[in-house]
């Protein structure tokens, strides 16, 4: 049984989503939705890399947050909540040189104040690179 306040999310419902921010930036898109995870992809290019030419681990931060926030932004009701970063931790395991990172998202814990969101990024031989954990909290929206 699928998460999502919308009941059939697809990708087309992320079109556009990130335009105008870091996410689109740095050249998140998202890949995949499934009943309880979302996946998006990441370049290890120029915008991505520290000056050793690894992954940088902000860029790392930035595809986990971003997953973890619009994860969170899907399961709930847009017309009474809004979600916000609480607090992000990141253990990076693995660097990366070039390619395409992957993450996946799910929830940990979906509460009505807060979520917490496990986000994996692996390499494209399917390492895991990173390990993130993101807590959200739930506010109501202010009319």
């Amino acid at each position: 049984m699928a998460i999502w306040f919308k009941q059939a999310l697809s990708l087309a419902d992320f079109e556009g989503l990130g335009a105008g921010t870091m996410g689109e930036h740095i050249g998140i898109r998202f890949s995949e939705v499934g009943d309880d995870f979302l996946k998006a992809t990441m370049p290890v290019d120029h915008r991505t890399i520290q000056p050793y030419g690894l992954l940088h681990g902000g860029a790392s931060v930035a595809l986990a947050e971003t997953l973890g926030s619009v994860g969170a932004a899907m399961v709930i009701d847009p017309e009474k909540f809004i979600c916000v970063g609480q607090e992000i931790n990141a253990n990076h395991l693995r660097g990366v040189k070039q390619g395409l990172v992957t993450g996946i998202t799910r929830p940990v814990h979906i509460g009505n104040n807060s979520h917490v969101w496990e986000i994996r990024i692996y390499d494209e031989q399917e390492r895991l690179v990173c390990i993130s954990r993101l807590t959200v909290a739930i506010l109501q929206r202010r009319s």
